[in-house]
């Protein structure tokens, strides 16, 4: 017992970053937005996506201009690349909905040259593997689970808005519960970004 505790205080921060308050807001905003907000506001760029949007964006941001170990968080600008993008499904919700109808868009199958949006998506996805491999990223994220203080409860955050997501989407299909749940990901997945690549407790010295 005694090593478990010693594991714990060694590598779980249990405290509230300024972030984690984001995060805990949205958790809890959940409620009366699942309560009082029309489906619409639940619609591919409605503006629940939008938010979403705006949140990786803002991530790209923090990890483009880190204090340290700026190869990694390039990488991690890279990453959340992939989910902005995933998020416009490669562009088809912003540049073909169906005229007249709503929340539909056209299918890439529908498109002139849409059979090339996934195999582009998937280089970019590839590429950004390479990146990862040939750079040797994975011993800095080693370095930093081994070397800092895991913050606790962002991660809890994360995991509630992942699990609540599925939640909406396979079980209760409610697309305002869906898009929300998704923000609060998204924001706990920022704060970690933020966290680790700007507040001094949680910067590895070590990076370059």
């Amino acid at each position: 017992m005694e090593k478990i505790k010693n594991f714990i205080c060694e590598h779980i921060d249990f405290r509230f970053q300024n972030v984690t308050w984001l995060g805990l807001l949205m958790a809890i905003a959940i409620i009366p937005a699942v309560i009082f907000l029309p489906e619409r506001c639940g619609y591919e760029n409605g503006i629940i996506e939008n938010i979403q949007l705006a949140v990786l964006f803002l991530g790209i941001f923090f990890a483009m201009r880190p204090k340290v170990d700026k190869k990694f968080f390039t990488f991690v600008a890279m990453v959340l690349g992939i989910l902005l993008i995933r998020e416009v499904n490669c562009g088809r919700t912003i540049f073909f909905p169906i005229p007249g109808e709503e929340n539909a868009f056209y299918s890439w199958k529908e498109i002139k040259y849409g059979w090339l949006a996934h195999p582009i998506y998937g280089l970019y996805m590839t590429t950004v593997g390479i990146y990862f491999l040939k750079n040797k990223l994975y011993l800095n994220l080693w370095e930093k689970i081994r070397d800092i203080k895991f913050p606790i409860w962002n991660f809890i955050l994360l995991l509630l808005g992942m699990g609540l997501g599925t939640y909406a989407e396979e079980c209760v299909h409610n697309l305002v519960l869906e898009e929300s749940t998704e923000l609060l990901f998204y924001i706990a997945l920022i704060s970690f970004v933020y966290l680790y690549s700007r507040d001094d407790r949680f910067i590895n010295k070590k990076g370059d």
